[in-house]
């Protein structure tokens, strides 16, 4: 068995662990780095184009993100927060263009609006409300509203042909959206990491086993899942960034603060078409809104989406349920994840969901008639025949222990890591690889802080302009990042 010494290995090869290895060997060059991925090639499982909703979210449309208070007023703390982070993104993916590591953004990101869209006259008032208390803050200056059918047919004309004329819709629109392939990024982070010393990538090798060195640091045990062979790696720091296998992996290293963690597994299904004369026809990510009891990633959105070229539409995710933790995962996940300390958890998330239990149920059994009718409902005209199903990527809900409840089911992302900080898991779904610059450096803080204080922050703050300032407060700020990095990215201003 051989056994070789690096300072961080990252496991997984998705957006989350390629953007921290562009983080590491960008503020220490020197750091020797390893990268572990299961499957044959890297993005393959949630950051895939095809796998992943995540394509841009910066809370412009997602009204899960702005709730209405018990006194009629509309939070969007939530939407703000997610909104600046998404400027992290842009901030450093603008980097690396300028800095070459990226040759150009146009096979990754591409402008497109975001729009929410709703019917009823009860949703009308509230996407009101929604659009005066957003449209106030500096943040979404320049976002649009209208009831008026023949102004939301000009901003997206297949969700208005078609449909009654006398019935009450609201729609909002902002110009200054995103659509994202994270998986093709993922690759251009990995193209990127290949060039630099020190950095190695390892594909069809699963990690079996992860032990505590005696003096600090981590032996990590890894299969080659080709010919069988297993070898050794003893390292400083492991950063499990391998989606919904994240919470397995954890709970193998053991650490007492992964107790009382589990997942609740979220599959998806997409209706997509391909055809031109529909799909160029539709430039916009238009968002409605959640069935009650539903979950977040279950938000019906007709996208558009650009993906090797060619644009495409979406439209989904249908919810359905599965026990694996990875799309290409086993059917054991969920069954073998189950420890005496996460057991109460989930079944008081079991009892207190009952409406979420009800959804999927729900969502499992309809028909491809029920599915073809929620369609309906944003896409009047829709042609059956000019659509086909697909399957999403898995996504791993995180349940943790609380003590009101004994269990809460959380819909963010979490960062779990031990005392020293030696070994960090990445869990949860939502808003995921849209905020993963965010993420990375969160994690950065939390966990490399003597060195993020001793000498990184010169070099993040080149990384990331806006790094040490609140976007949220500072109006002045906000606007000259988005119009620089509007100009690198190709995205349009307001």
């Amino acid at each position: 068995m051989s056994n070789d010494k690096v300072d961080v290995v990252l496991v997984g090869a998705g957006i989350m662990s390629t953007t921290l290895g562009v983080f590491l060997k960008e503020l220490q060059p020197h750091l020797r780095l390893e990268m572990i991925e299961q499957m044959p090639g890297e993005a393959q499982e949630s950051s895939a184009a095809w796998n992943n909703a995540g394509t841009g979210h910066a809370a412009n449309c997602e009204l899960n993100y702005t709730p209405m208070r018990a006194d009629g007023s509309i939070d969007i703390a939530k939407a703000l927060e997610v909104n600046v982070e998404f400027d992290m993104s842009r901030q450093f993916w603008s980097y690396l263009i300028k800095k070459g590591a990226i040759a150009s953004p146009d096979n990754f990101i591409h402008p497109v609006p975001h729009m929410s869209f709703v019917i009823g006259a009860d949703r009308q008032a509230f996407l009101m409300k929604r659009h005066a208390t957003m449209s106030a803050h500096h943040c979404y200056r320049g976002m649009e509203y209208s009831e008026d059918h023949a102004k939301i047919a000009e901003w997206a004309p297949l969700i208005m042909e078609g449909r009654n004329p006398k019935q009450p819709v609201a729609a909002t629109r902002i110009v200054s959206g995103a659509d994202v392939n994270y998986g093709q990024l993922t690759t251009n982070l990995l193209n990127y990491l290949k060039r630099q010393d020190g950095f190695t990538v390892q594909f069809a090798q699963t990690v079996t086993h992860l032990h505590r060195l005696p003096d600090g640091g981590w032996r990590v045990e890894v299969k080659n899942e080709t010919t069988g062979e297993k070898r050794t790696i003893h390292t400083h720091y492991v950063f499990l960034g391998a989606g919904g296998a994240a919470l397995t992996l954890l709970q193998k290293s053991g650490i007492p603060e992964a107790k009382g963690f589990a997942g609740f597994p979220v599959s998806g299904i997409w209706l997509r078409c391909g055809k031109p004369e529909v799909a160029e026809r539709h430039a916009a990510k238009v968002y409605g809104m959640a069935a009650q009891g539903s979950p977040p990633m279950s938000v019906p959105h007709l996208d558009t989406r650009i993906i090797d070229g060619k644009r495409w539409l979406l439209f989904g995710p249908y919810a359905g349920f599965s026990t694996k933790f990875l799309k290409h995962g086993s059917l054991f996940d969920l069954p073998m994840s189950l420890r005496p300390d996460n057991l109460l958890p989930l079944l008081a998330v079991a009892r207190d969901n009952f409406p979420l239990e009800e959804y999927l149920v729900g969502q499992v059994l309809q028909s491809k008639g029920h599915r073809f009718k929620a369609l309906r409902d944003f896409y009047p005209n829709v042609k059956e025949s000019d659509w086909e199903f697909d399957v999403a990527g898995q996504r791993v809900q995180i349940i943790r222990k609380d003590t009101a409840h004994t269990g809460k089911l959380e819909f963010g992302t979490e960062i779990v890591h031990s005392a020293d900080s030696s070994i960090v898991a990445l869990l949860g779904a939502s808003p995921g690889a849209s905020t993963a610059v965010w993420i990375m450096v969160h994690m950065l803080e939390n966990c490399f802080h003597k060195q993020l204080v001793g000498h990184w922050v010169p070099k993040l703050k080149e990384m990331i302009p806006s790094y040490g300032h609140d976007l949220k407060t500072d109006a002045a700020l906000t606007e000259r990042v988005r119009k620089e990095t509007a100009e690198v990215l190709g995205l349009q201003t307001v």
